[in-house]
């Protein structure tokens, strides 16, 4: 399979941290051109406040081989997002790969607050980041990404299809929120097919961005002093592992064959055969399943 990504040009929408940033890194480890894009800039941050930026993103995928660019976007806003596609289209002629890993309402949704306590304003802004940013940015990048044959669409979600059907996922916004982003992708895919593109859902597994890792009072290099705490926190992975899963998918010449399917970062593992950035396999969804869910004690064996 070809590994390279040289000449592909990338949008990851949502790429100032978390996931988004190591989906960014390693499309520029593959050699793509990325443009990475969220609100929170050097110069402004958006109103949660948290300090990385699209800058730093922009460098990292530099660093790592390919080309940065970073581009502050509100992506409700409709007209900074065709702007953006525009520039795009000026710039590059083309588009190879969508990335919508747009969220933003980690600190508006609530635990163990019902839908009649949980306060509606941050509700229904929850569904207006998670959502309507997707769709805003797809209906302006689509008609761009399907100028060239082959072109990728990964929508950032938490939780397999499966997994979310079996299970609700923290509260009645979130998990309407995360289930509406599966539903996306395969519409998505259903129109995408007849112009030789492909839509995927991707799901990481036990997260450790920055957020997480804040969280649990803990550094990446010292994250395993969380698991005293947490114990099942051992089948966590870094943002690159599922960043490695989509500059799996852009360079898969038939990567077709997942059209409209939900996938995770442990399952594509598997079939690519890349690792996390330890060199291990974690295969998160499974575990929670069979170790986590099961009420069974924190055991990795065999799951990474």
């Amino acid at each position: 399979m070809e590994t390279t990504l040289q000449g592909k040009v990338a949008l990851v929408a949502g790429a100032s941290r978390g996931a988004g940033r190591g989906i960014a890194v390693e499309l520029g480890a593959a050699g793509a051109t990325v443009y990475c894009t969220a609100r929170t800039t050097r110069a402004q941050r958006s109103e949660q406040n948290l300090p990385e930026t699209i800058e730093e993103t922009a460098e990292l995928v530099t660093a790592a081989g390919g080309t940065g660019i970073p581009v502050q976007v509100d992506h409700l806003v409709p007209e900074q997002v065709e702007a953006l596609v525009g520039r795009i289209d000026a710039e590059q002629g083309r588009l190879d790969v969508l990335v919508n890993d747009i969220w933003g309402g980690e600190l508006l949704f609530s635990w163990d607050e019902p839908l009649w306590e949980h306060s509606l304003e941050k509700g229904l802004k929850i569904l207006r980041l998670a959502i309507d940013t997707h769709i805003i940015t797809s209906h302006f990048a689509l008609p761009l990404l399907i100028r060239t044959k082959g072109g990728l669409v990964v929508e950032m979600t938490d939780g397999t299809a499966d997994y979310n059907a079996a299970n609700y996922r923290v509260s009645f916004f979130y998990d309407l929120a995360k289930s509406s982003v599966l539903r996306m992708a395969f519409g998505q895919a259903k129109e995408l097919a007849p112009h030789q593109a492909t839509a995927v859902a991707l799901t990481p597994g036990w997260l450790r961005s920055e957020l997480m890792l804040s969280h649990f009072g803990v550094t990446e290099d010292t994250w395993r002093d969380a698991l005293e705490a947490e114990p099942h926190f051992a089948i966590s992975e870094t943002p690159r592992y599922v960043g490695r899963a989509v500059a799996a998918l852009a360079a898969d010449p038939e990567v077709a064959r997942w059209n409209g399917q939900s996938l995770s970062s442990g399952q594509l593992a598997q079939v690519y055969g890349f690792s996390d950035l330890d060199g291990s396999r974690p295969d998160a969804w499974r575990y929670l399943v069979e170790v986590q869910d099961a009420g069974k004690p924190a055991d990795v064996t065999g799951y990474r």
